[in-house]
């Protein structure tokens, strides 16, 4: 059995911190996907195709990590694609509070999707993409957060 793991989140923009728990997780799994979900309470900066494209780039000559839209319940979608993992990662102690609450909702719902988290690397702990965003939107130099792909496309923007 392939062991599957969902990466779900807005990733809007995709940070140095994503992909950093991104290729720390996969020696843990066969397949990791980037699921880039939907929801209608936030709009996000870049639009759903963009932050799809960013993941392809980025991970290109690595079949084990591809994106994907997702909306809807993140464990009916885990479902739909076989996963039996939600892989999230930490920064602090507050996004842990956080996390467990969710983690504890999905696991309710379907006890046998169990969610894995990783701590990010401390050097990116202050990388989060509404600190991103806002630099963007002040015509900031964000690049020390962003991974060269991402970064390059804005630039061209």
């Amino acid at each position: 059995m392939q062991r599957i793991c969902l990466f779900p989140g807005t990733f809007d923009p995709l940070t140095l911190g994503h992909v950093d728990i991104i290729n720390r997780a996969l020696p843990l799994f066969d397949k990791i996907v980037v699921g880039i979900g939907l929801n209608a309470a936030k709009a996000p900066m870049f639009s759903a195709e963009q932050r799809l494209q960013w993941v392809s780039e980025i991970y290109a000559n690595d079949k084990r990590v591809e994106g994907a839209v997702y909306d809807g319940l993140t464990v009916d979608y885990c479902r739909k694609i076989g996963a039996n993992f939600i892989l999230r990662g930490i920064r602090y102690v507050s996004d842990f509070e956080y996390e467990k609450t969710i983690a504890d909702a999905n696991r309710t719902l379907d006890k046998s999707i169990e969610t894995i988290f990783l701590t990010g690397e401390p050097k990116y702990t202050s990388v989060a993409s509404t600190i991103v965003r806002d630099i963007l939107r002040n015509n900031g130099d964000a690049s020390p957060f962003l991974p060269d792909t991402v970064w390059a496309s804005l630039r061209q923007q």
